[in-house]
């Protein structure tokens, strides 16, 4: 509490506190149901795998936990800062830690793990960033920022920003790490097309990230195996194939109802079951019915935020609206498909349940920017950059009333 107070001598911080759309309280107590349960189902994935390495099975869940906070603490200060401001300082934070990505290729400061080095080692080998992760949000922010303003925004200006996305897509590519380039390719993608850019730029996009996507594959045997292997996994069990045929097990063994929490058997037998394949866990011990409950979860967070891009009236709090919902939504979506075999094995989180502090960050951070649209949509005009107003429009409001009686006065 006295941090907030802290915080509201500060001329940026927010201080309609009691203002609260529907949408934005609903979404914050959902974001908190989702994070809360994925570290219940973290500590059950996690626990075998910490216990034999470390010989402290919540080991795992214990660095969770303290990145949870750390993002509850961004998440709060997000909800309460105008979008404004944030859309003033993303440029800053865009660069430095673009800057961070690049860094991860260059020898000794870069962390490799399992072949892909998308890390950088902060004091100690066991605390990582991976800026893939910590750029999404940023690069939510100016996207909206530029599609929003499109007609009013000089070619220059234009070409310098995509020019800048695009290294920001070729240096996750680098790490490599399709499954993200591919992900923060659709958002951009789909934030482009709900600014109303033309059809036909729209279509050159897409038909150069699926050229790009089929280069990378035709050049990494890596990503080419992987491929081969989700057509059927069955054929090489023991190699490419056993992930995905371990994963098929786990949900299998799952059943309708689940073996019970704590209770799955081949979370000792599935490699990263508390990464990218936690799902598989998941639906081990909670069954049919609880995948579907947590489907359900995931689609009705993204129908309250197509809610909250519909009825927003400022387009770049709309575009922010559209692409942190696309994000979270997509990557659980693609997490799934790839746990149930529908799609190729991809190194993707599942938001909110699996384990990384940089992608805790990064979806509370996001699921913030949601929340903070869902406050303002009832606001227009509210980037003074944008349009040429203040950021308080109840304060542009009574500066008119004010002139219009001084004027009716004077005459």
């Amino acid at each position: 509490m006295k941090l907030f107070q802290i915080l509201q001598v500060f001329p940026f911080f927010d201080r309609t506190v009691d203002k609260w759309a529907t949408e934005a309280r609903l979404l914050r107590w959902l974001t908190f149901l989702w994070l809360f349960a994925g570290l219940a189902v973290l500590f059950s994935a996690s626990y075998p795998v910490a216990d034999i390495a470390f010989k402290d099975g919540a080991l795992y869940f214990k660095y969770q936990l303290a990145w949870a906070v750390i993002g509850l603490l961004i998440f709060n200060a997000i909800v309460h800062l105008p979008l404004k401001f944030m859309l003033k300082i993303s440029p800053i934070f865009l660069f430095i830690i673009l800057a961070m990505l690049y860094a991860t290729h260059i020898p000794g400061i870069g962390t490799t793990r399992n072949a892909a080095t998308r890390w950088l080692s902060v004091g100690s080998s066991s605390f990582l960033l991976q800026p893939s992760e910590l750029i999404k949000p940023f690069l939510i922010l100016q996207a909206a920022q530029l599609f929003g303003n499109w007609n009013r925004t000089p070619w220059k200006a234009r070409i310098g920003w995509l020019l800048i996305f695009l290294l920001v897509l070729g240096g996750i590519l680098m790490q490599p790490s399709l499954s993200v380039t591919a992900l923060c390719g659709i958002t951009l993608w789909l934030i482009a097309l709900g600014a109303g850019l033309p059809s036909l730029q729209l279509l050159g996009t897409a038909a150069l990230g699926t050229c790009v996507a089929v280069a990378s594959v035709s050049f990494r045997e890596y990503q080419r195996r992987r491929i081969m292997s989700f057509l059927d996994p069955w054929q090489d069990q023991a190699g490419d194939g056993y992930q995905l045929v371990q994963s098929l097990m786990a949900i299998g063994s799952g059943g309708l109802w689940g073996t019970g929490f704590g209770l799955s058997q081949q979370k000792l037998f599935l490699p990263i079951q508390y990464t990218d394949f936690i799902f598989a866990v998941f639906a081990e011990e909670f069954g049919l019915f609880g995948g579907i409950c947590l489907l359900l979860l995931v689609m009705i967070y993204g129908t309250i935020g197509l809610s909250v891009t519909y009825k927003c009236k400022d387009p770049v709090i709309r575009l922010i609206a559209l692409g942190s919902t696309a994000l979270i939504v997509v990557q659980s979506i693609l997490n799934v498909g790839v746990a149930t075999g529908v799609l190729p094995t991809t190194g993707l989180p599942f938001p909110f349940l699996s384990y990384g502090g940089s992608s805790t960050l990064s979806c509370l951070f996001i699921a913030a920017l949601l929340i903070r649209s869902a406050r303002e949509m009832s606001v227009a005009d509210v980037i003074p950059f944008a349009r040429g107003k203040s950021d308080r429009p109840d304060l542009d409001s009574k500066r008119q009333e004010k002139l219009g009686t001084s004027r009716r006065q004077f005459s």
